[in-house]
């Protein structure tokens, strides 16, 4: 622990190693593929307000090719099916997102709810990472966890979308510890954080992650069905 800290002080001293650093670990982070095609399903718990609370089904499938894999999003609230969209992912190179017509969405039409949630459809993408600007600041423990902390900057941010993220990721498996992301004012807009792993076949998945917008007060609760 004292010896990675020591070699993060050393690099946010230097603006150029920050940067480069920022970009590898991004492009790191970008590149993840998984293993294999898999379906996610379980349950949004949507809390507006005090007297505002609905739970809406989730489910997420992945396909994979041998070049590209994407992540299918879709949701339903009770008997209605609500607008679902998916990511490509292709290593090196933008995500493409589409509605479900399969009409390509840009922009700042990425950061819509997804099911009436907090969870924006570039919060599901992680699109933040694919931002041009990427700085590693520093080192240090969250949550009792070793982390890089991970400064990602939007370089054309839209009224009411994310300036800056700040995400804490995890030194050693390079899983997103939590993240903060910072309106135009700097101002804090959301957090995120995985909430409860749960032990299946002998490895810890995640079952419950929470992203709160704590400027409306309202928060979403996603668990997974394990």
């Amino acid at each position: 622990v004292l010896a990675a800290a020591e070699v993060f002080a050393a690099t946010i001293n230097d603006p150029v190693k920050t940067a480069t650093a920022g970009r590898e670990l991004a492009q790191q982070l970008c590149s993840l593929r998984p293993e294999a095609g898999f379906t996610n399903t379980g349950k949004l718990f949507i809390r507006a307000s005090r007297k505002q609370k609905w739970e809406v089904n989730y489910s997420c499938r992945v396909v994979l090719t041998e070049t590209n894999w994407t992540s299918h999003y879709s949701a339903t609230r009770g008997t209605n099916s609500l607008p679902g969209f998916s990511v490509e992912h292709r290593d090196g190179q933008p995500n493409v997102y589409r509605d479900d017509a399969g009409k390509i969405i840009s922009g700042s039409e990425l950061d819509v709810a997804f099911a009436g949630s907090d969870f924006w459809m570039s919060d599901l993408g992680l699109e933040f990472f694919h931002w041009p600007e990427q700085r590693v600041l520093k080192w240090e423990m969250k949550r009792s966890f070793g982390c890089k902390v991970l400064e990602s900057k939007n370089p054309k941010p839209a009224p009411g979308s994310y300036f800056r993220v700040l995400s804490w990721i995890h030194e050693d498996t390079g899983g997103l510890i939590q993240a903060e992301a910072y309106d135009i004012r700097g101002k804090l807009l959301k957090e995120f954080r995985p909430t409860e792993t749960e032990k299946v076949n002998g490895r810890h998945e995640l079952k419950e992650m929470e992203i709160e917008n704590v400027q409306t007060g309202s928060t979403t609760r996603l668990e997974f069905d394990l």
